[in-house]
């Protein structure tokens, strides 16, 4: 049995670690952490902040139609239904 390799190993795992963050910190104390977004990252934020001012529902286009369904005078064309129905279809393939 051989004590003395178990005496480096050891010497190996209490060796003092150090901290490399703080070595970094101080060597860039002068230089300051900065971030640039690019022109399609804000291209991006002001599409996303105009979708989310944007109102979920048209009212303009559905207060019509609550108003003729509530008055029983909403009419749906079979035919027209039946001929878009199709045409959706036939753009999937």
């Amino acid at each position: 049995m051989r004590i003395d390799a178990y005496a480096q190993v050891q010497q190996i795992y209490n060796t003092p670690k150090t901290d490399k963050s703080r070595k970094n910190a101080k060597a860039n104390a002068s230089e300051a952490d900065c971030f640039e977004i690019s022109r399609i990252g804000r291209d991006y934020q002001v599409a996303k902040q105009a979708v989310a001012a944007a109102a979920d529902v048209r009212e303009d286009v559905t207060a019509p139609l609550k108003k003729s369904i509530q008055a029983g005078a909403y009419e749906v064309s079979v035919g027209k239904f039946a001929d878009k129905l199709l045409q959706r279809l036939e753009e999937m393939r």
